[in-house]
């Protein structure tokens, strides 16, 4: 799902717990693309390959590529089979051997920065008639995400510059880089996801400590990530509270847009 390599590898199974609330987004990315060109359909930051099965559903015959940049997340897709060829490789570098007719990537490119140059680029990949579908997290001002870096910079000062966590400009922002390119598609959801209490865990914490706070408990030692632990969790529980059933309703929203061109 990184777009890029990182200092520790993805963990496909922390990953995979919320397999079911992570695939949604993407499937209703899928259903939204309602054009393509003739050339190959490329899953950009395709993880484990999730989404392999229905991006073959959908592919028409055409090739189906899966890109990432973990050794580990790309072994799982390998196992799924879905992919007629898998690349390990820095989506920041990466460029396809020809013109794709559908470049799709499901919650990876919130992870490679400079979208101002970024996101042209990918459009500039497509051939005649291709279409860039992209969905991403839009969720960094929510206290899930807001409060792991706000508590990072209370107890350890200085230290979230080097941290890597991912991030999205404003949708205004895609909308006057992308429109002059061809017809697009803006567009948010927000998912109000059930999760379930874990012994000894809050679940939003659970949730977002495989992808989003990754790079930030990587970066601490142990007993700082105990201590960072420990009082992120003691806001989640008045920010998300567990309900009598040992549930938490959690709302996460995600951005998504279309361009064909």
């Amino acid at each position: 799902m990184s777009g890029q390599a990182a200092k520790a590898d993805w963990n496909p199974g922390a990953y995979a717990r919320y397999r079911d609330l992570r695939l949604r987004p993407g499937l209703d990315l899928l259903n939204a693309v309602g054009q393509m060109g003739v050339g190959d359909v490329i899953d950009l930051g395709c993880g484990n390959g999730a989404l392999g099965e229905a991006l073959r559903a959908r592919a028409g015959g055409r090739p189906l590529v899966g890109v990432d940049a973990s050794p580990a997340m790309l072994e799982k897709a390998r196992q799924a089979h879905g992919y007629d060829n898998l690349q390990q490789a820095d989506i920041r570098e990466w460029h396809p051997r020809r013109a794709p007719g559908l470049i799709f990537s499901n919650a990876a490119l919130h992870w490679v920065g400079n979208h101002e140059q970024l996101m042209p680029r990918l459009a500039g990949m497509l051939g005649k008639g291709g279409t860039l579908a992209v969905q991403m997290p839009h969720q960094n001002k929510a206290p899930s995400h807001r409060v792991w870096l706000s508590l990072v910079e209370e107890l350890f000062p200085g230290r979230i510059e080097k941290m890597g966590t991912p991030g999205v400009m404003a949708p205004v922002k895609y909308e006057e880089l992308l429109a002059p390119l061809g017809q697009l598609r803006l567009w948010e959801t927000e998912y109000y996801q059930r999760l379930v209490a874990e012994t000894g865990s809050h679940p939003v914490r659970r949730f977002t400590e495989s992808t989003y706070a990754r790079p930030v408990l990587e970066a601490l030692e142990p007993d700082e990530k105990s201590e960072l632990v420990r009082r992120y969790e003691d806001v989640m529980k008045a920010a998300y509270p567990v309900r009598a059933d040992g549930s938490v309703l959690f709302p996460f929203r995600r951005l998504f847009f279309t361009l064909t061109v």
